[in-house]
């Protein structure tokens, strides 16, 4: 599992060390990381390090000396350095060793901003090392201005120091104009502007450099599961498991006019493992439903007389589907897990619980904030996804996935996960529908057995809901990718893909 924090927890465990005048061994640390860094990236390229060149745009606080203090290091590999200095000052240790090493020094004025882009941007790598972690706000003035050139430019391949120099590093709030990096070598921890939107658009790989606090870290801001983590995670039936043990789903979702939605869902949760789901909803849909998936079991009652471990509510019911709105009413009122998406949002009471785990896109999940006095638009969701994910979660108490390039899913405590594995492709009508299934499946298959599920969930209480929202994240955006082999695909793709992740894994 990969811990994130944020800028402000990473400067207050690096404080102990700060006051101890670590503060020069803390920073060789990480320039020799970074220097690494660069080596291993030129040579998998194909990149010989005699004679390469490479521009560090160094500010004037410690990120701007990371930065010198590793093309100093590049520099004595044979490598042709030169360093922009954006502020016409940086830190004075990195500065001497540079020049020491034969680094070549530029300072930056509003009249040499056109020619110092257009130098860099011909060098085999340039290192963003302007602001870090502790910045507020975005670059101004020459410094800018060169940013803006050369994301005009586009060098051949660029690294961010720590963070993406306008990038904010606790929310990943990114503050134009910042040039996107194609690797992030960051220190002592990722960070959790890192793994959110728009941040992630800006940081590309990410690279931890161990620098030697991580005893003094606290709990993580975000956790991302990888790989590894997912066969700790997944259901496995017993030797004597049965289907009702394996967990039952309940499903309410379809209408008139957006019937195929209920069979993506039912598609989904029966590929993620689910030992039964029961259908409700109306008769043509039901049929459809029983021609795609005839081991569901259809019916047209009510909730309340429905015996299942948890709900799947909302894929493609609109606001004119009456019975199905009141089928939701219903089964919100059971108190049993819900993983509620689209047209169950409007429809549940405003004080939820944990188990709750509502879906929405960037767009349902500002108009959901809309419902409680936060109206920050579609824009203002997207530009900061994992402050309107947090707020979202507590004011309604229930646990929100928040789809997107990135998926966060925010928990009523402030526990966050993150999710990337997905692919572009993934953006198609129904895979919402068929996420949704995958979550219900796990929720059903995961109810029980809560003590169990913290230790391997990595997270206890009521944030194992977010943990197994961030699994069913996790493989759906996995079969989405498996589904494209990087070409277009459907929905009904990805429900097809799903059962295949989850035998690899």
């Amino acid at each position: 599992m990969i811990s994130a924090y944020t800028g402000t927890q990473i400067r207050e465990a690096e404080k102990p060390f700060l006051d101890t005048g670590m503060g020069a061994v803390l920073m060789q640390r990480a320039a020799y990381g970074l220097a690494n860094a660069v080596v291993r990236e030129l040579r998998a390229r194909g990149v010989g390090l005699y004679g390469a060149s490479v521009t560090v745009l160094a500010g004037k606080g410690n990120n701007g000396g990371d930065g010198l203090f590793a093309a100093a290091m590049l520099a004595r590999r044979g490598m042709r350095t030169t360093a922009v200095l954006t502020a016409g000052e940086a830190h004075p240790d990195g500065l001497a060793a540079l020049s020491k090493a034969g680094g070549r020094v530029i300072r930056l004025t509003p009249n040499t901003v056109a020619a110092t882009a257009a130098a860099a941007a011909q060098a085999s790598v340039v290192i963003d090392a302007v602001l870090g972690t502790g910045a507020q706000g975005g670059l101004r003035g020459p410094a800018a201005e060169l940013i803006e050139a050369l994301e005009r430019s586009r060098p051949g391949f660029v690294v961010a120091c720590d963070v993406p120099s306008g990038v904010d590093s606790d929310t990943g709030e990114a503050h134009s104009p910042v040039l996107r990096a194609d690797l992030t070598v960051t220190f002592g921890a990722a960070k959790a502007g890192q793994l959110a939107d728009p941040g992630a658009d800006f940081a590309g790989r990410v690279h931890v450099i161990p620098i030697g606090i991580k005893a003094a870290l606290p709990e993580p801001a975000l956790r991302r599961y990888e790989a590894a983590d997912l066969p700790l995670l997944l259901p496995r039936p017993g030797r004597r498991s049965h289907k009702y043990s394996r967990g039952v789903l309940g499903v309410v979702a379809g209408s008139q006019r957006y019937p195929g939605a209920a069979v993506l869902a039912c598609r989904g949760a029966l590929a993620a493992g689910v030992g039964m789901v029961r259908y409700l909803g109306p008769p043509d849909v039901a049929d459809l439903v029983r021609q795609s998936c005839p081991e569901v079991v259809c019916g047209t009652g009510s909730p309340a007389d429905t015996h299942v471990q948890a709900w799947l509510l909302g894929p493609g019911i609109d606001e004119e589907a009456h019975e199905q709105l009141e089928r939701v009413r219903g089964a919100a009122a059971t108190g049993l897990p819900v993983a509620a998406d689209a047209g169950a949002l409007p429809a549940l009471p405003r004080a939820l619980a944990p188990q709750f785990v509502l879906t929405p896109h960037a767009g349902e999940l500002a108009a959901l904030l809309a419902r409680y006095g936060a109206d920050p638009g579609r824009d203002g969701v997207e530009n900061a996804t994992l402050a309107a994910a947090r707020q979202a979660s507590g004011l309604t108490g229930a646990t929100v996935l928040l789809k997107g390039a990135t998926t966060l899913v925010a928990s009523p405590s402030g526990a966050v996960f993150s999710q990337a594995e997905a692919t572009p492709w993934l953006a198609t009508a129904g895979s919402g529908d068929v996420l949704a299934g995958i979550l219900g499946a796990l929720l059903a298959q995961l109810a029980g057995s809560p003590e169990t599920q913290a230790s391997s969930l990595g997270v206890g209480g009521a944030d194992r809901w977010a943990g197994i929202a961030a699994l069913a994240a996790s493989v759906h955006g996995r079969a989405g990718s498996l589904a494209s082999g990087g070409g277009p695909i459907s929905a009904s793709d990805v429900a097809k893909s799903v059962r295949e992740v989850m035998t690899t894994l």
